[in-house]
């Protein structure tokens, strides 16, 4: 009896085990998210490249009272479209979240700065996808979010 309830036991840690190994850790958002994103036609045109302190400014991350950037990849568009990436690492899942807050902003204000001036982008713009994994943020405006999407989920 002993020997059978230790096989069972045995057996239902093995099976528990094996149930949450196949799963990706999808705590954080990591580059490889980014790359996904990249390599997925989501975006229209080419994206250039901001710097973290420069994306800390554009997102007005100071005002919602957060520090430096941990870490940011930031992709936007020349001017032609109002499609971006970005990928952001905070210092808590705290300042992730208010970090969100400000990323949720910044996209309405963009919509409010375009609709006379790109009408045209603001559908992208209100399909904006914005995502927090941990103290890692995701943004994405795409001409394809459907593809951007698929591309990390």
């Amino acid at each position: 009896m002993k020997k059978l309830l230790t096989l069972t036991l045995a057996l239902a840690l093995v099976l528990g085990l094996s149930a949450c190994g196949g799963k990706e850790d999808e705590t954080v958002w990591d580059t490889g998210d980014v790359q996904a994103l990249l390599d997925s036609g989501a975006f229209s045109e080419e994206l250039e490249e901001l710097d973290k302190d420069t994306a800390f400014i554009l997102y007005k991350l100071a005002d919602y009272g957060l520090g430096r950037l941990s870490g940011a990849i930031v992709r936007r568009s020349a001017g032609a479209t109002c499609e971006e990436l970005a990928y952001l690492v905070l210092d808590s899942e705290d300042s992730a979240k208010t970090a969100e807050k400000a990323l949720e902003d910044y996209v309405q204000s963009q919509i409010e700065a375009n609709e006379d001036y790109r009408p045209d982008e603001i559908p992208k713009l209100e399909d904006a996808y914005i995502s927090r994994r941990g103290s890692t943020l995701l943004l994405v405006v795409a001409n394809d979010i459907d593809a951007a999407k698929k591309a990390v989920e």
